[in-house]
């Protein structure tokens, strides 16, 4: 076993990002360490011209295994396809490196626990990737929930909708056995998010379309009950022309309801100021919606947090259980029937 991480980092500026996946998500994450000043960036990939055109792009290097990557790293980050996450994640720990994973955390509940059992025996704090988390309308509304504004919580509604991924038929994101399907990697978020607002699920049930015959229509729909007493809708799939992406929710309580739209996000909101002490309508207020990147945001968190800054916004029992009901999502849309998820305290006392 080896001894408890020390957390030595000053900054990102000192710190060295190991990088393993040069896919689409590793570029997001390229793009957000680069932002953040790190000290250095190297890239591995398991077809190394990929990994060669992404640090191109960032100024970064290569590493040709991930021995090489972790020897040129302080902290390692797996953006792999979501199958191939434990054999990384579980050599990382080995190598005593803080580990940041891309969500999903694992295919399935088994390999999560398996990946958050080594990180905590090697003693390195392992970090979810679930970026949602650091989106500004999500943040606001989440604070919006916590001071109580919208009263005891009863419904919540998610959307996730999008183009169907512009891979090829065969690619593994389209293997469920391998990704999940849209269930898991697309809507994995919303269910991570419905547990942060409104606590543990009890039960789901769920339902989905998708057809095989060259139409290319994949969509679900799920609902959440939580142990609390609220209830969540979730809806979402590959069935829009591209480039469509878009989200949006409705968070309603016995005390108000808090609504958002990504298509229809204007660049500046005014807000006015109203009458007070009997003075006049005050000026307006420009809120824009053209915030920080919130993978930026999300790498900081967790560098702030191996640096002994605290715990981060989303920790690796999150992930597990964010797998945990998108298992039990894709378990009830096969069967047709309601499942029961009871939370597991395995990873107890891991970030």
């Amino acid at each position: 076993m080896n001894p408890t991480f020390q957390p030595e980092l000053p900054g990102p500026a000192a710190v060295r990002v190991g990088l393993v996946g040069a896919g689409f998500m590793g570029e997001a994450h390229a793009a957000a360490w680069r932002s953040l000043g790190v000290a250095s960036l190297t890239i591995h990939d398991g077809v190394p011209v990929v990994a060669e055109r992404l640090a191109g792009q960032f100024g970064a290097t290569t590493a040709r295994s991930l021995d090489d990557l972790f020897h040129a790293s302080d902290v390692v980050d797996v953006c792999t396809p979501t199958h191939l996450h434990r054999e990384v994640v579980e050599a990382a720990a080995a190598a005593g490196r803080p580990v940041i994973c891309e969500k999903p955390l694992a295919r399935t509940v088994e390999d999560g626990e398996a990946m958050i059992a080594a990180c905590r025996a090697a003693g390195v704090p392992l970090f979810v990737a679930h970026v949602v988390r650091y989106i500004g309308e999500y943040v606001a509304a989440k604070q919006a929930v916590e001071a109580g504004r919208v009263g005891r919580l009863a419904v919540i509604r998610l959307r996730r909708e999008s183009s169907r991924p512009n891979k090829a038929a065969d690619h593994w994101f389209f293997d469920t056995a391998r990704s999940g399907g849209v269930m898991m990697d697309l809507l994995v978020h919303d269910y991570d998010y419905a547990r942060y607002l409104a606590g543990d699920v009890a039960s789901v049930w769920a339902r989905t379309v998708r057809d095989t015959s060259g139409a290319e229509v994949d969509f679900g729909f799920a609902v959440l009950r939580h142990v609390s007493g609220a209830i969540t809708h979730i809806a979402g799939g590959w069935v829009y022309p591209w480039p469509v992406f878009r989200t949006g929710f409705e968070i309603a309580g016995d005390a108000g309801l808090i609504q958002y739209e990504s298509s229809d996000g204007a660049p500046v909101t005014p807000y006015l100021i109203g009458e007070r002490d009997g003075g006049e309508a005050g000026t307006g207020l420009p809120d824009s919606p053209v915030a920080e990147n919130p993978w930026a945001l999300e790498l900081a968190d967790f560098v702030a947090s191996i640096q002994g800054g605290g715990p981060p916004r989303v920790s690796a029992q999150d992930g597990l259980e964010a797998v945990r009901i998108a298992n039990a999502v894709i378990e009830s849309s096969r069967t047709g029937r309601p499942v029961g998820l009871v939370a597991a305290s395995a990873a107890e006392g891991v970030r």
